[in-house]
């Protein structure tokens, strides 16, 4: 009786093993995931020496810059978090969660930066 306990306790780690195997990515990922992150980030330092937001800019301009910048960060935080995380593996409800807390956590970033009036195109000192 002994042996018969013990074959199914020594195949659970096999199969559980084996159950895993289809969640690591091949390397030609990594290298695609390198290439988009390079691109997205050579994007964002050109964006950043654009002359949108110059101090004579207007505020659509500035928007529109800074916005860019923020969705670009954006999209290379999820292409990191899909990527390294394996959240697409993960239950729905956790995967949610998660994403939930960084769209509050964007949100607190932006009141952050709202309050030190890091938007307005306004020269420093300027009371409206």
């Amino acid at each position: 009786m002994t042996d018969i306990a013990a074959a199914p306790a020594a195949e659970a780690p096999e199969e559980h093993h084996h159950a895993h195997d289809h969640h690591v990515p091949n390397d030609m990922v990594f290298v695609r995931v390198f290439i988009m992150l390079a691109v997205i980030t050579a994007v964002e330092v050109a964006w950043a020496y654009a002359p949108w937001a110059d101090a004579g800019s207007s505020r659509g301009a500035t928007a529109f810059y800074w916005g860019g910048l923020l969705i670009m960060m954006c999209m290379k935080f999820a292409i990191i978090a899909g990527t390294f995380m394996h959240l697409r593996f993960d239950n729905k409800l956790l995967t949610r969660l998660f994403y939930a807390g960084v769209f509050l956590a964007v949100i607190v970033y932006l009141i952050a930066l709202s309050t030190f009036q890091l938007f307005s195109n306004k020269p420093p000192g300027f009371a409206p």
